[in-house]
This record gives C-alpha cells, structure tokens and sequence, in this order.
C-alpha cells in the first residue's frame, strides 16, 4: 500500500519505519522539522511508569517495561539504565509497604535480566550515597531502575532508520485537511491521495480532524510538562513527592547538570485554534524550585538555571486531573484515515506494531515474499507486494 504518516514526532517515525519495513510505500509529512515539539521536550526517561499503577494501568505498565528493554536493545549508545533512588520520610504520602507493593510489582513486570530488582537502603546508607540530599526525616529509600535517552538524538536515530527502510520523510511540508478517503491537503493547496493516511500529529491530531470536518469520539487533554535544567553536578537521579502535594517530580543528571521536572498543567486553547509550542510559566519555575530546595541541603535559585523548556503532551482526555489522565494511547478509524490519541516515547515502536496490524487488516495484501527485517528494529514482519 501507498500510506501518508501525518507528524514526525517519534510516534509517527515509528509508525513509518515499522510500516516501511513491512514493503509498504510510507511518506512522512511534518509541518516543521524531525522531532522538532513534543518529542525532544520530555524528561528523558525511558520508563514502565510506576505511578501509573496508582491509576491501576498494569496493561500500559507491563508493555511499557518490554519496551524499555527493547530500546536498550535497540540503540545501546543512546539509551541506557538508570538507577534512580526513592527516599522516604516521615512526611510522605505513600508509605514504605506501599512503595515495596508497587516495585516488587513492577520488578515482576519487567520480567528483565539487564536490569537488578529494587533494593532498600537505611537512613544512614542514603546520607552516605547522596550527602546532598536532605537528612531530617529521612527513613531509608528504594532503588530502582528504568532508562535514560537523549530524545533529540534518539529521535534522529529512528527517522535515519525509517528512511534506511525506505520511508521519505518531508520536512516543513504541513498537511492542511485529511479525508476518510485517503486525500490529504496540503497547505499549499496540493492534494494527494493515498491507500491509507495515519493522523500522528500529536498535539495537533485532534485540531486536524476538526479542520477536515471530521467528528471524533476522543478527544486530547493538552497537558504542559515544564522542566528546568541546573548549572550544578547531579550525583544520582531522584524521583521524589512534590510537598503537599500528590504529585512526583524527578531530579536526574543531564548534561552535566541537574534535570529537575516535571509539571502538569492543562493548556487550554481558543475553540478551533491550533495549539502552539508550549513555553514554562514563571509559576511553574518557582514550582519546581520549590520541589527541589525542599529535599536538597544546597537551595538553587533562578541564578543556578542553565534553561528551560516545555513540551505539550498529548493525552486522551479522562479525568478532570490532569496527573490521573491515563496514558493509554487508542486508534481511531474513519475509513482509510487512522488517527492515534496519546501515546508515549517508551511505547511508540508497541503503537506502531498495533497500527501496522489495524492497517493491514483493513486492505487486502498479497502473500509475504520475504521475512527479512532491519536488525535492532520493530519486530520483523512479512514483506509485501503493492497492493493498491
């Protein structure tokens, strides 16, 4: 099939690469540059999601560990494991018995050998690990691992593979309006047509639709996530309880530096405006200043700031709060036109197996003339003739 990939943020790289892998024809359209927005402005983590077991998404947990082994897999050189350490103090909201359920759970979901099970260590082990960290109150911590990545450069990595599989990707080319026919119109006025188009426009997936007239049973939550970077050495990652607050954020080494975020905070956009590349509030810096120098003996102040930088994350909208809103990501289909709602940097290679099958399953394909994959890459997957 000839197939139209709207957004090159690392859902739709992946969506190209395993759909080019598969023989099919694949032409990326992105209204700015490879992982220019929301793919290059995350934590840069690489992770199963532990608080999410908090929201009861074990599924999303599980699949989201498995991945994160593939990525290490994948890409060594640009995503590696991460110990990080959870203290515990007197005044935390979650307790030592429920933080142990939690990563004894999590241990059993990643079902992985390349990285060590959760391990406890004392008061005095913590201060004698990480002297910076505040001591009064503290009861001992957890550790734990997941993974680390330079998104930006990932990212990169991933469109050269999609290319290599022969995908073309055509940067600063926006998509004006999609049709449940296969057409998409450029804003140029050009118009295309194609066997099958995926909508992986990701903040903007929703605001396309409403530009083609097409009505959606979802609907995206745009939710902020502010990040500050520290001109001061990082001796180990953290994930730690905002105070008086439910929240976590995560304090992680970063450039020779100290990463320290996120935020959640809803954007909320005029009806019918596309939403804009986000930028963090004052408020939101003071937050995470806030967070930081309450468990850390050396306070930082906006002089220690290196930089900031926001990202927009596209989530399904289901819950009022935008920390409980599932991170599940869905599909939904209108004819030869897919869009995806939400999904995750750790899981996009899982979205892109799914996509592929939902693709493949609504047009009929000849036999499979060769099983060859690309090596580090989404599963193999049999080769097709051009089916159109």
């Amino acid at each position: 099939m000839d197939i139209a990939i709207i957004g090159a943020g690392i859902n739709g790289l992946c969506i190209g690469w395993e759909l080019a892998k598969a023989g099919h024809g694949v032409t990326i359209y992105e209204r700015d540059t490879v992982v220019a927005h929301t793919s290059s402005a995350s934590s840069k983590l690489l992770h199963g999601g532990l608080r999410y077991l908090e929201n009861g998404e074990f599924r999303l947990v599980a699949e989201a560990l498995q991945e994160r082994q593939a990525w290490f897999h994948r890409a060594p050189t640009l995503a590696k494991p991460l110990r990080l350490t959870l203290p515990i103090y007197r005044h935390s909201r979650r307790g030592r018995p429920l933080i142990a359920l939690g990563l004894w759970l999590y241990d059993r979901l990643a079902r992985s050998r390349q990285t060590p099970n959760h391990t406890w260590l004392s008061a005095a082990e913590v201060v004698a690990q990480l002297p910076e960290l505040q001591p009064q109150g503290l009861r001992g911590a957890f550790q734990f691992w997941d993974g680390q990545m330079d998104d930006r450069q990932l990212g990169h990595w991933v469109a050269e593979q999609t290319r290599q599989a022969g995908a073309t990707l055509l940067e600063r080319t926006p998509v004006a309006a999609v049709s449940p026919d296969g057409r998409l119109r450029l804003t140029d006025g050009a118009e295309m047509h194609y066997d099958q188009v995926i909508n992986a426009a990701g903040p903007w997936a929703r605001h396309l639709l409403r530009t083609s007239a097409i009505d959606s049973r979802h609907d995206l939550d745009l939710v902020r996530g502010s990040h500050l970077v520290l001109n001061r050495p990082c001796r180990d990652a953290c994930i730690l309880e905002v105070p008086d607050d439910q929240r976590i954020f995560f304090v992680l080494p970063w450039q020779q530096g100290t990463l320290v975020g996120t935020t959640e905070v809803r954007e909320d956009h005029p009806p019918g405006a596309a939403p804009t590349p986000p930028q963090p509030s004052a408020a939101e810096i003071d937050y995470l200043l806030r967070a930081y120098n309450h468990y850390f003996t050396q306070p930082a102040g906006h002089q220690d700031i290196r930089t900031t930088f926001a990202g927009l994350r596209p989530l399904v909208k289901s819950a009022a709060d935008p920390s409980r809103a599932t991170r599940e990501y869905v599909l939904e289909r209108h004819g030869q036109l897919t869009t995806v709602f939400g999904g995750k940097w750790t899981t996009a290679c899982a979205l892109a197996r799914k996509v592929r099958q939902q693709v493949e399953k609504a047009t009929p394909v000849a036999l499979p003339v060769s099983t060859k994959g690309t090596t580090g890459g989404p599963e193999p997957t049999p080769r097709h003739a051009n089916a159109r």
